[in-house]
């Protein structure tokens, strides 16, 4: 029997939203861009980014901005692997706003990261999230 190709990569794969979480910790855009693949593409609510230069811009204005002293989590709820060098991670987290201690509901998401190894390094070649919470009306 053949061993599962993610056995030995598991945990190098759910490393990469800890890399994410650090570098949102320091408000770091280059250390948040990083992460990413040179062409990797990054989808949220409204905004679609392609590429890792269009990614670090975003995302070192918004640490200037909107996201300037919030804090994010984002904790793994499902891994699999698309061969050798290839995942998929599904992640349950959020933005927690400054202040506080807890991920509001309202700002839960679930978020789909697709994970390639290039050079022995795990980085995101595509990412997407979406609110884990419906709006009731």
């Amino acid at each position: 029997m053949a061993a599962d190709p993610m056995e030995q990569n598991v945990e190098k794969v759910l490393a990469v939203p800890g890399r994410i979480v650090a570098a949102w910790q320091q408000n770091d855009g280059e250390a948040f861009a990083d992460v990413f693949a040179e062409n990797a593409t990054l989808v949220l609510p409204g905004t679609f980014l392609a590429g890792r230069q269009a990614i670090r811009s975003f995302m070192t204005e918004a640490f200037s901005g909107p996201f300037k002293g919030t804090r994010v989590t984002g904790d793994p709820v499902d891994v699999r692997a698309l061969g050798a060098d290839a995942a998929v991670l599904t992640t349950r987290g959020g933005v927690i706003p400054p202040g506080a201690t807890e991920l509001p509901e309202e700002n839960a998401i679930h978020a789909t990261w697709v994970l390639v190894r290039s050079a022995g390094d795990w980085l995101i070649a595509a990412y997407q999230n979406t609110p884990a919470v419906t709006a009731r009306s």
